[in-house]
């Protein structure tokens, strides 16, 4: 973890000193994982747990809603040093109660955070070299080795359906995995049940023993300070879950937070979960879709849902990834500004032509922003981003269809970005036609303030006119509204 400069730490203590004087300033490292169920398991719900990681290794739960609320957008500080500022109330689980959670490292350049346009310095771009490290470890009552070393440094390839292929392709190649290796498998000292604990029906998983026991076994071969994140690699089930974020500890004289995946056999075997898991340790959080129900996972336009559905199969690497939607690549500082546009409610009505998210190096918008009027709350207010995409390529070949893609997005990325659906009631899972507007059909905003026509079709992508009164005279296509 990175010391904070006198100017954050100044920063934090003003915030801090304004909001109360019997608060309690705490810094340390944020960790956030998020725990994926098995497929056939969608019944289970998705866990998310956030711990502070003090200097001396001591970790802190924070409670998940109030740690979202203290810092606005509390993805955009996974594996970072923060400041915390816990107040004397306990939340309702029984936690420290949060007032605030604000950067207290030295972040990167500022950039727009994209969907609320301020510039404050939270939000940091993922560019360039992310070298990462599979591990693979075998508990001490399993000998099964599933697949071969060699397989796991295969997955990092750059050929098309490998990692190293696939970050480069969905960051326009803001990003790449060269470097990263694998290693294993290596004999961990204890057996599953050591790791694992609980009633077979709601087992819990040690992740931080699991990663101790792991990285401690791989480290006479692996320089854990030259890499940014560790796939854990286990031949036996966890709890359940394969687990994706962050973990914050010392390893090779380097004190940090690495971003960090557990993964059982099932989740290994195919790269669709073991890049969603990815996904969350470079801080990415779930998508979901607008059906209202306990589901994250039935939005099939973004591998940070569901990873499984409308996927292309690969004899070697089993269900591979599709991109992650427009909201995720603009988390992660990966659309150009000239790529973005942004239309406030009560604009005139504006034409754009939208090319399609998958392509590198577009010529004109693949990232339109529909903005509200804003909230005195800073933690109310929405946002509506339009996108195009098609069923083409090595990973995006078996999407549902060519259309034009709509997501709302909560306040500050506090929410999950939801695919919207025109179908009533919304779809289970949003590859219907209700998900996907074409030329001709027209999507209205459920707060009334937007309407999106497709009005044509180009080469790389379509037209669309934005506004309250959108609808083209002469238009004969069938008019969605939801």
């Amino acid at each position: 973890m990175r010391i904070g400069t006198g100017t954050a730490i100044l920063a934090a203590a003003t915030l801090f000193a304004a909001a109360g004087a019997q608060a309690q300033v705490v810094q340390g490292g944020l960790e956030l994982r998020w725990g994926d169920p098995a497929p056939g398991q969608r019944h289970l719900a998705p866990k998310f747990e956030a711990a502070l990681v003090l200097d001396g290794g001591a970790r802190l739960a924070l409670d998940p809603g109030q740690a979202r609320r203290g810092a606005g957008d509390l993805y955009a500080l996974a594996n970072r040093r923060v400041a915390v500022q816990f107040s004397s109330a306990k939340s309702a689980g029984g936690a420290r109660g949060i007032e605030a959670i604000v950067p207290a490292d030295d972040p990167s350049p500022a950039r727009p955070h994209g969907l609320a346009g301020k510039t404050d310095g939270v939000a940091t771009a993922t560019l360039g070299s992310t070298r990462w490290i599979t591990v693979a470890c075998r508990f001490g009552d399993i000998a099964e080795e599933q697949k071969p070393v060699a397989f796991f440094r295969s997955q990092y390839g750059e050929a098309a359906g490998e990692l190293g292929h696939y970050w480069r392709e969905v960051s326009y190649a803001k990003i790449n995995l060269a470097g990263s290796d694998a290693k294993g498998w290596y004999a961990l000292p204890q057996p599953r049940s050591h790791y694992v604990t609980g009633p077979a029906d709601d087992e819990k998983a040690d992740l931080t023993a699991l990663f101790n026991d792991c990285t401690a076994a791989a480290d006479a071969d692996v320089d854990f300070s030259q890499v940014i994140g560790i796939n854990l690699m286990f031949n036996g089930d966890l709890d359940g879950f394969a687990w994706g974020g962050g973990r914050c500890a010392t390893l090779d004289g380097a004190n940090r937070c690495w971003s960090t995946t557990w993964n059982p056999p099932w989740s290994f075997n195919n790269l669709a979960p073991l890049a969603h898991e990815m996904g969350h340790g470079y801080g990415l959080p779930h998508s979901d879709n607008s059906d209202g129900d306990d589901d994250t996972y039935d939005n099939p336009w973004d591998v940070m849902s569901d990873s499984w559905s409308n996927a292309v199969r690969d004899s070697t690497y089993g269900s591979r990834p599709k991109h992650i939607n427009i909201v995720q690549r603009d988390r992660l500082g990966w659309i150009d500004a000239a790529r973005k546009r942004t239309i406030a409610s009560g604009s005139a009505r504006t034409r754009v032509t939208l090319d399609y998210a998958s392509l590198a190096g577009a010529g004109n918008v693949q990232l339109l922003l529909l903005q509200t009027p804003t909230s005195p709350d800073p933690y109310r207010g929405t946002w509506y981003t339009i996108e195009a995409r098609r069923p083409v390529g090595a990973y995006e070949g078996a999407l549902a269809g060519d259309a034009v893609i709509v997501h709302r997005v909560g306040p500050n990325y506090s929410q999950e970005a939801e695919s919207q659906d025109a179908d009533v009631p919304p779809a289970n899972t949003a590859n219907n036609e209700g998900s996907m507007f074409k030329v001709g059909e027209l999507w209205m905003s459920p707060d009334g303030l937007f309407t999106v026509y497709v009005e044509s079709k180009t080469a790389t992508g379509f037209v669309v006119v934005v506004g309250p009164e959108a609808r083209v005279t002469g238009g004969n296509g069938q008019r969605r509204r939801r």
